[in-house]
């Protein structure tokens, strides 16, 4: 069909296994583990461009795997993550609130980045940790839910589609994915919460917040959060925790979204600029003190 002259050729065989040669165009510039560009020859096959080393596999996993602290100080690539959500339960249902900002280190790479996975109309899914891994991989979760609905006839529950994540994860464990996400929704058994990472590790709680701002959201939510909220003030307080985090922390930023999951489903409530919001708090705070 494609003729006897399509070949699997020998840098394809060899790959990590043969030493530099600086007779030969298509190695690696020295120090930079870039490819050097081989000349064009139309009919030869590509090259797939992996570490020049005897063992890809054992190379890609000690020095571009994703780490907490200072786990990658001794890493070739390391990791600069950024990002605050978090969600929680009260008597109304469930809130889930996110920022926007995608950042790589210091530079903001966006301020739009959807951070809440609409995985069907009852069940959400955020992200903190790598972008590409958290979604395609909740996509892929929404998939597999999918595929229970049209097996089963009925709606998957909360805690078997973030035990379907879970042992998606579990079975990647160690290949260096980095997902901190949380999975939520209503079910036949009502609001539900489940934090899920890239070790696999599974948790169902009351509340959570994933990122680096999730100290300062924390701290907002110990404070204030109760389960007898209504609903105006479980809003309010998913929006004040966000704020106060991209307040504090420089990786997180940009636009709140804000969405509320109930009986009939999730609702997205708000998506409002933080700096509008430190303005309108700032008021509020002044207001206090000449009150008090």
């Amino acid at each position: 069909m494609f003729g006897s002259s399509l070949v699997i050729g020998d840098d394809i065989l060899d790959i990590g296994s043969h030493k530099f040669d600086a007779g030969r165009t298509d190695q690696r510039a020295i120090g930079s583990g870039a490819m050097i560009p081989a000349r064009l020859a139309l009919g030869e096959p590509g090259q797939f461009d992996v570490p020049d080393v005897p063992d890809p596999a054992h190379f890609c996993r000690n020095n571009f795997a994703s780490a907490c602290g200072n786990g990658d100080q001794g890493q070739s690539v390391k990791f600069a993550k950024g990002t605050t959500t978090l969600a929680f339960k009260f008597d109304g249902g469930i809130i889930v609130s996110v920022d926007s900002r995608s950042t790589m280190g210091a530079y903001i790479a966006s301020g739009t980045v959807k951070k809440v996975i609409e995985i069907n109309p009852f069940l959400l899914g955020t992200m903190a940790g790598g972008a590409a891994d958290c979604s395609f991989w909740e996509r892929n979760l929404g998939t597999q839910c999918r595929m229970y609905e049209l097996r089963n006839k009925k709606r998957i529950t909360v805690a078997a589609a973030s035990k379907l994540l879970a042992n998606t994860m579990n079975s990647y464990r160690g290949y260096g994915l980095s997902m901190g996400t949380m999975i939520t929704g209503w079910d036949g058994t009502g609001p539900q919460l489940y934090y899920v990472d890239n070790d696999g590790t599974r948790l169902h709680g009351r509340y959570f917040s994933v990122g680096s701002g999730s100290t300062y959201a924390y701290g907002v939510l110990d404070t204030y959060y109760r389960t007898d909220l209504t609903v105006d003030e479980a809003i309010d307080l998913g929006k004040r925790a966000i704020y106060h985090a991209c307040h504090r922390d420089a990786m997180s930023g940009s636009i709140n979204n804000l969405y509320h999951v109930t009986r009939d489903g999730w609702v997205k409530i708000h998506a409002i600029d933080v700096n509008d919001m430190h303005y309108e708090y700032l008021e509020e705070k002044r207001n206090a003190m000449a009150s008090s």
